[in-house]
């Protein structure tokens, strides 16, 4: 194992599989000067113009030319800046690439991988600033990752490199510094559809992803000085997603909180806890509970912005409401 910041994982990524695959490539603005966030350093020292392509600035453009790329037999990875961004380019990726397959009966694929930087960052504000996974993870077709730690954001990055399918892939803003444990091995891929026991517990069961992840590991810290065992289960791939995890780890607790920084309206956490709620709802001790943003856009200012963040204290509320 050796220690590496979430985007250096990202960048071993990318050098492996473009060594690995001459036919992965990437291509966004500004991606040959690094990228906005340095997650493409370096890279075309080694790769060339012709494999690390930056583009005019048309998410449209961008996603419609990588589409066609996918179906003719490459690999790219769509850099589009910010997920909100992305909204640019909602025809390519839903009308289009999450539908080829299905529409052309199996003689077509579009391996594509279409990273979205995502969530509350340096008072980006409303244009800046949103998680929109549900949005994604509600269209057929598509794979939707969401990697909470660097050694996930270098095997999953792979994963979804490798997969035939196109691949949402939603890196937090707030974590590109965050360090961790990475494995040595450069053929460690992460599994797509698989979560991860962060921390095991006995009390109650944080389902949660992304950024939010740190949120949920402070939460249960402060919960075991009030002797709660919480268990954290790292959702990780949000498209498949893990229900044997989430209803092992239920089984086992009894009790059940969603927590993700995305707006809590209709959020992916919703789908989780009724998934649970009618599978087994008869295991669980008390309500299943959801935490995320309020259902307005993110402001600019610090003191606003912290009012859309899910902090530990409300963490907490919901662990006294379920009595423990």
């Amino acid at each position: 194992m050796s220690k590496m910041s979430y985007r250096d994982a990202s960048l071993a990524a990318l050098h492996e599989e473009m060594r690995r695959d001459p036919a992965v490539w990437a291509l966004g603005e500004d991606i040959a000067d690094g990228g906005v966030f340095g997650q493409y350093h370096g890279l075309i020292e080694e790769f060339g113009a012709s494999r690390i392509v930056s583009t005019p600035i048309s998410e449209s453009c961008i996603m419609g030319a990588a589409v066609g790329a996918a179906m003719v037999g490459t690999r790219p990875i769509v850099e589009l800046r910010f997920a909100d961004f992305a909204l640019c380019a909602m025809d390519e990726m839903i009308n289009q690439a999450a539908k080829a397959r299905y529409m052309f009966g199996g003689q077509a694929r579009v391996p594509v991988v279409i990273r979205q930087p995502v969530g509350m960052w340096r008072s980006s504000a409303a244009q800046h600033s949103q998680s929109l996974e549900s949005w994604y993870v509600h269209v057929p077709g598509l794979v939707v990752l969401a990697p909470g730690t660097p050694a996930d954001n270098r095997g999953l990055l792979k994963a979804a490199i490798r997969c035939d399918d196109p691949v949402i892939y939603m890196e937090h803003k707030d974590s590109w510094d965050m360090t961790g444990e990475v494995p040595d091995d450069d053929d460690e891929v992460t599994p797509i559809g698989v979560a991860r026991i962060d921390r095991p517990g006995d009390d109650v069961t944080i389902v949660t992803w992304s950024g939010a992840l740190q949120v949920a590991r402070q939460a249960a810290d402060a919960a075991a000085d009030k002797g709660i065992s919480a268990e954290i289960v790292d959702l990780r791939s949000l498209w498949p997603w893990d229900q044997d995890a989430v209803f092992g780890s239920v089984e086992k607790t009894g009790r059940l909180l969603v927590m993700h920084e995305a707006v809590k309206v209709c959020g992916f956490g919703a789908e989780i806890a009724a998934t649970v709620t009618e599978t087994m709802g008869d295991a669980l001790r008390s309500p299943a509970r959801r935490l995320g943003a309020p259902r307005i856009p993110i402001p600019y200012a610090p003191p606003l912005e912290d009012l859309c963040r899910v902090r530990v204290a409300d963490v907490m509320t919901i662990f006294e409401e379920m009595k423990l």
